[in-house]
């Protein structure tokens, strides 16, 4: 956590204080509010009514369910108390945030401490609150903050050589939307258990540092390592998912607590038409990807030299813990060396978007800034396999890349012991699973593909090749056609199914030699799961054409000895 977070948690609390949420000592009985005003303000909070309590008319006609207001009322009420919040909520910080410091310590400092903490006299302002309506038992407010404060914070920073650094934090400009959820619903006053805070969107958060009596960059790294242990504490201490519960009515809240719903599995599978960093030859690019932006938590690919068109072929697991909010997110860099690496481009995905239990295949167009939408350069673009398994559904699909699935265990030996696969008895302290199989594929047809002759015509035929083997076979030539037929079957023997790649290349035939068209790349995920699909694809390095394939897969589960 980082000082940052003490201020979004102290603003927090200072605006439970208005609603009498916390009961600090230093806020007196003026500072808490009746909470029966509230109650009744929001809503007729029977048990019997809990389930209109997201119904408009149970709300005062400042709350917009289309759009936000600005709440003048809440801010006149925080500007007075302003100078209450600040004295309550100092030490609550230093409390809170300083034993998190130590957690996310970047090396190159020994100590990172507070010392002196003061919230100054600006108070945040309330733009806008929205009432977010759902199924649950309960009520989730939204209201969007802005705050250009005035704070007086000074770190007491060590590195690694002895040097202590008082680091003067400035210029603090936040702007964020803030997530209240008061539940569950009861029949006793106040008529809700507990209510959960978080930050639930960080539209801004800018900073200065600065060594008092000195140039923080005289230390290379310093600056650099504490904006990013700032960032990852945000992200990690109150930025949504993550969220505080506090109690209100004594009770078991462990449900509000955050919790993993599921797994995501990605595969990285390639990256197509990527800007050149390099003045000399080409980028050698890397992916970064993560659902949330820590280091623990984000996963690196392997460096690709000297191409635009890199196939990666790697997998990552992720945990998922809202499948409505999070994104996946992914940015392509150029490795540099010892220099530090230039971003290419990055793109982002809604989880919501993802089916449970159905690959999902995509390609994301890269863009300079997320933030940004309006990008029309062409960056290039990512192509990833995506499977989303939830943890608690009675759903009926199996995630091949667990070790619980037997069939499809390569990289992991079986975590239960023993077991049985296909009335096989396997003992995994001496047996490793891994997936084998035939895979069997159709080349079907092609259409509309590009001209590659001077008569407007080309001669196509498809190679299909298995990147681990380097297995190949190939079709029959159609002359003089795009739109060619094939419906030509062929056969791989393939060892490892989840992490081979089946390449689908078409070319040109001539006299004298062959040109390149364009190509497909697919991993095996889909048909494992399927066993047989039949699909048509975009053909790739084209500008048109698309090839009607069916795969299907065998299964013949062998086991080696470890």
């Amino acid at each position: 956590m980082s000082f940052v977070v003490g201020l979004i948690i102290g603003i927090a609390v200072g605006f439970a204080l208005i609603f009498g949420f916390v009961r600090c000592e230093n806020a007196r009985s003026k500072h808490r509010i009746a909470l029966a005003t509230i109650v009744a303000s929001f809503a007729r909070m029977t048990r019997e009514d809990s389930k209109k309590l997201l119904a408009p008319e149970y709300y005062p006609s400042w709350v917009v369910f289309s759009q936000q207001q600005k709440l003048t009322w809440l801010n006149s009420h925080l500007k007075k108390i302003w100078p209450s919040v600040d004295e309550a909520a100092s030490e609550l910080i230093k409390a809170n945030v300083e034993p998190v410091f130590e957690q996310y310590r970047p090396v190159v400092l020994s100590s990172l401490t507070f010392s002196k903490l003061t919230l100054g006299t600006v108070a945040p302002q309330f733009t806008g609150v929205s009432v977010i309506e759902d199924e649950s038992e309960g009520i989730t407010l939204e209201l969007e903050m802005n705050w250009d404060g005035n704070p007086n914070i000074i770190l007491d920073v060590k590195t690694r050589l002895g040097v202590r650094l008082p680091v003067q934090v400035k210029n603090i400009a936040f702007t964020g939307v803030f997530r209240l959820i008061f539940k569950p619903l009861v029949n006793e006053f106040p008529c809700f258990g507990a209510v959960s805070f978080s930050l639930r969107e960080k539209k801004k958060m800018d900073f200065t540092l600065k060594v008092v009596g000195g140039d923080i960059s005289a230390i290379p790294g310093v600056a650099d390592a504490l904006e990013s242990t700032i960032h990852d504490a945000v992200e990690d201490s109150i930025t949504w998912p993550v969220r505080k519960v506090i109690p209100i009515i004594p009770g078991d809240y462990s449900d509000l607590e955050l919790k993993p719903m599921g797994t995501l599995e990605v595969k990285l599978v390639q990256a197509h038409g990527l800007t050149n960093k390099d003045l000399i030859g080409k980028s050698d690019p890397f992916a970064k990807l993560y659902i949330r932006p820590l280091r623990n938590r984000t996963k690196t690919s392997k460096v690709i030299d000297n191409d635009l068109n890199p196939v990666w072929n790697e997998h990552f697991e992720f945990e998922v813990e809202d499948v409505s909010t999070q994104h996946l997110t992914v940015k392509i860099y150029d490795d540099d060396g010892l220099q530090v690496s230039e971003l290419i481009g990055c793109a982002q995905l809604k989880l919501s978007e993802l089916v449970p239990g159905k690959i999902k295949d995509v390609w994301l167009k890269l863009v300079k800034d997320l933030d940004i939408h309006r990008d029309n350069k062409d960056r290039g673009k990512v192509h990833l396999e995506l499977l989303y398994c939830p943890y608690s559904v009675e759903n009926g699909f199996t995630n091949p890349f667990s070790s619980n699935f037997m069939m499809t265990s390569l990289e992991k030996v079986l975590k239960t012991g023993s077991g049985v696969v296909n009335g096989v008895r396997v003992d995994s302290k001496r047996k490793t699973v891994i997936v084998r199989g035939v895979l069997s594929v159709t080349v079907i047809s092609a259409e509309d593909l590009p001209p590659a002759d001077l008569m407007g015509k080309a001669d196509p035929f498809v190679v299909l090749t298995m990147k681990k083997t380097g297995t190949r076979n190939k079709t029959r030539v159609v002359n003089e056609n795009l739109n060619p037929i094939w419906n030509q079957t062929f056969d791989f023997v393939v060892e490892d199914g989840l992490h081979d790649m089946l390449i689908v290349e078409v070319w040109d035939h001539d006299t004298f030699g062959k040109d390149f068209m364009g190509r497909c790349i697919l991993t095996l995920t889909r048909v494992i799961l399927e066993g047989e699909y039949k699909d048509s694809f975009q053909v790739d390095e084209a500008k048109s054409g698309k090839l009607t394939l069916n795969l299907k897969w065998s299964g013949q589960p062998i086991y080696r000895n470890s």
